[in-house]
Formats: C-alpha cells, structure tokens, sequence
C-alpha cells in the first residue's frame, strides 16, 4: 500500500476493503505496480486496463476482498440471486492469480476456453467453473460481466464498470443470515433510526405517515427475502420510489447522474441503523431508466425531475396498503 491521491475511490475506505490474508498475499498479492509493470501487462494482455482498476491495484495489487459478493437480477450456476468471488488479480505475472500468472488471464481464456471479450479479473470459488471479466466488446469503459462455463459461458452482466463493481460488492454475510440475523434486522427496522437527511425529508411529510409505511413495507420486504436488502424486485421498487419522491420534494434532481451521487446518503451507505450497507448501482439505475421509459419521472418546468402528477397518486395507492 501506497499514500496516493484517490481519484475514483476518494469517497470509498480501501483500508477497509481488503482482507489480512496469507492465502492472498501467496497467490494474489504483486508488489506495487510502477507504470514500467502496468504498460508491460497491457501490452501482453492486449488491452489498456480501466484506470479505476489501476487505482485500486496500486492501494493493494490484488488480494482477498472483505465484501465477496455481488447481487444479480437473474440466476447463474452460483445463486438465485448472486454471485461470489474468491479474489481479485493484480497486475503482474508473479502470483499464480495475478493477470499475467499462470492461472490468470491468459491461462483461463487460452486453457477453459473463456470467451475472447476481454480480461479475467477474479476468479470464483468454483475453482474456474465460472470467472468474472472486463468486457471491452463496446466503446468506452469496459463492463463487468459473470461468465458461467458451466452454462455454456453464459454472459450475465453485472456492472458498468470496475469501479461500480468493487463499490456494489456486498458482504456474504447478508445471503446466508441465522434465525437471529433476521430478527435483528426486523427490530432495526421497526424501532432503529432512519438516516438524518431520510428523517428531515419524513418529519417535512405531511400527506401520508410515510415512516410507518417504508418501516412496514422494510418489515414485509425483509421477511420475504430472509434478509435486508434492496433488489430488482417489487417491493424494492417500491423502496426506490419512496426515497425518490422524499428526495425530489426537497432538493432539485437534475439528472440521473446527479440523483444517483445523492441517492446513498438514505439507505444505501448512512448515518442510520437502518442501512443495507451498500448496493448496486445497477438495480438503482435500471429501477430510474424504467421510470423514465414509464414516463412516471417527467422534467418539471423548473427543470427539476419528478414523478408526474398521475404516479404519484398511483404510488400513494400502492403504499397505502402499508400502513
């Protein structure tokens, strides 16, 4: 680990991202990654490695993450409703899952036959049965993308790119939770404290007791999954609809760019005992570009996006049920 100025994870931990882990540092962990070593690995990889990569490398070059689980909204070979990862491969040819080692990159697509879309970047605890990759087969940043060999390399994307896939990875933790576990997160739900800009956004609101609706409608969404957490599912729409019609009354939204840097500072990553701890940006991103298609969000003449007149009373329909 180096000091350096972050760039892409400025608003992230990284001293909390890794884990202390001798498996890691005999496998993964490459000495830090001048620009002589970077420009070697591109040049024997073929491609120019996305500079949110690179960042994270030269804060730790590869490793075991603490958080090794991503969401998905469909089923692969691993889960329902996830997948995992074992570690992430640094930039080297040094260790035996680094992008150039003998078990890296080159090795899974030359060897397993993984498609030539890109690079493999971590590897899954099914010892190569399926891998997570770059995928530059479009223009621009290259996308995150789950391939399951045993699916007959079934492609299912994951995240836009690197960077918002290290930030939406989840702890396991929350997919395999006790008896206890659940309770605990059904007695935060009904009793702990929302996030203050969450709290100002319910005291303000006056037209329904929306606190007692989103803490029911948390209670039911978290008895059906077994756990807290925010998908692509209804009752998480109807989450994400909450939060955005409290935000947009208050503070302007602009675009979704603009709402998404925001949207974390409710449940997502807060100041509350009722947080998911983090998400990803790709349920929260297709939840608004669907609303957008739906014309449910419309631009107002103050150039602020809200929901239309029509859908907010048909929201307050949905809702109602819950209090």
């Amino acid at each position: 680990m180096r000091n350096m100025k972050l760039e892409r994870f400025k608003d992230f931990d990284l001293s909390i991202f890794w884990k202390d882990s001798d498996y890691a540092k005999k496998f993964y962990t490459e000495e830090y990654p001048t620009n002589e070593i970077i420009k070697s690995i591109e040049n024997e990889l073929a491609y120019k490695l996305p500079s949110s990569y690179i960042e994270l490398m030269r804060f730790q070059n590869g490793g075991v993450p603490k958080n090794d689980c991503f969401p998905t909204t469909e089923s692969t070979s691993w889960a329902e409703d996830h997948i995992a990862i074992t570690g992430i491969m640094g930039i080297g040819n040094n260790k035996s899952y680094s992008l150039c080692g003998d078990l890296g990159s080159r090795f899974m697509i030359d060897e397993w036959g993984y498609p030539k879309i890109g690079i493999c970047v971590c590897d899954c605890p099914t010892a190569g049965h399926d891998m997570i990759m770059l995928d530059y087969t479009k223009n621009g940043e290259p996308k995150v993308v789950h391939v399951d060999r045993e699916n007959n390399y079934k492609i299912t994307f994951l995240a836009k790119d690197f960077e918002t896939f290290i930030k939406g990875l989840v702890n396991k933790e929350i997919y395999f939770t006790s008896d206890q576990d659940l309770l605990d997160d059904l007695e935060k739900i009904k009793n702990g404290k929302f996030s203050s800009i969450l709290t100002g956004f319910l005291k303000k609101e006056k037209s329904l007791n929306i606190e007692e609706i989103l803490r029911n409608l948390l209670t039911e969404l978290t008895n059906k999954k077994g756990y807290f957490a925010l998908h692509a599912d209804e009752l998480s729409h109807l989450v994400y609809d909450i939060q955005f019609y409290l935000y947009s009354k208050n503070n302007t939204v602009k675009s979704q760019k603009n709402y998404l840097k925001n949207y974390e500072q409710m449940i997502a990553f807060s100041d509350s005992e009722i947080s998911t701890g983090g998400y990803s940006e790709n349920f929260i991103t297709d939840w608004f570009v669907k609303r957008i298609d739906q014309k449910y969000i419309t631009k107002k003449t103050s150039g602020n996006l809200m929901f239309t007149d029509d859908y907010e009373n048909e929201l307050f329909d949905k809702i109602r049920k819950f209090k």
